[in-house]
């Protein structure tokens, strides 16, 4: 199997994407370490779906908004990784933690802003940091973005400028990774549909309007997002860095 023997940890992991994703990761044979913020039996019962594949999971609790938290993430994360990979450090990190706030620029609050902040942007930025001397050389960063940095649409404004922010952040880390032999790059999804799109695609004739705009004619599901991260962190991705990979079947082109 293409990541046998290697461990990955994928933020947000208990249900959408970043469940798609551990998923897709584990049936290429990587062990996964699922993170929550709330969501404990939705986390749980991904553990149990990748133990069914024969691979190993843990899940951990993490609230990517709370940089004060990381540090004890990081010694939760090490005994875990020594009690049940007899091991010290992992191999993948996908940052894919989110949230969605929707609202016109001239209504979003500093609240807003922040909440967006901690969690897309000082978030990735830090947990990275933080986790840095648990990643193996050799390894993989997966950063998610969204379309919408390069697209726009009303209503995200905040959001999609986090997202800009850590597509120049991944940049950065893969020059300043690169001596480790890791390479850093960025998913951007379009819109795909989960929970965290359900409002955007609640109104009326929202669904058929983005179909109509994506070249491949119909909104995007979690199952086309999870393979290319697999890819990215697979050795045929391997010369593939510092790179904004959007996954959007040619929306808004």
């Amino acid at each position: 199997m293409k990541h046998e023997n290697k461990i990955a940890l994928v933020t947000g992991s208990s249900r959408g994407l970043g469940r798609n994703i551990a998923i897709t990761l584990a049936r290429s044979g990587a062990d996964v370490i699922v993170t929550y913020r709330s969501g404990k039996a939705e986390a749980d019962a991904v553990v149990t779906e990748i133990n069914a594949l024969g691979r190993k999971a843990v899940a951990l609790q993490l609230d990517v908004a709370t940089v004060a938290s990381f540090a004890q993430f990081a010694l939760d994360l090490k005994s875990v990784l020594r009690a049940t990979w007899l091991r010290e450090q992992f191999d993948f990190l996908v940052n894919n933690a989110g949230i969605g706030i929707h609202k016109p620029f001239a209504e979003t609050t500093e609240e807003d802003f922040d909440a967006l902040m901690n969690v897309h942007f000082k978030g990735v930025f830090f947990l990275t940091q933080k986790l840095l001397p648990l990643l193996a050389d050799g390894g993989r960063i997966v950063n998610t973005s969204t379309g919408l940095a390069r697209f726009s649409a009303p209503g995200y404004a905040a959001y999609a400028s986090m997202k800009g922010g850590v597509e120049v952040l991944t940049r950065y880390l893969a020059k300043e990774l690169g001596a480790r032999k890791i390479s850093v790059n960025t998913v951007a999804p379009g819109i795909i549909e989960t929970d965290f799109t359900s409002g955007a695609l609640s109104h009326a004739g929202a669904a058929e309007f983005y179909a109509k705009n994506i070249a491949l004619g119909r909104v995007g599901v979690p199952d086309d997002i999870g393979g290319v991260v697999d890819f990215l962190c697979s050795e045929g991705g391997r010369w593939v860095n510092a790179q904004r990979l959007e996954a959007s079947g040619g929306m808004f082109i």
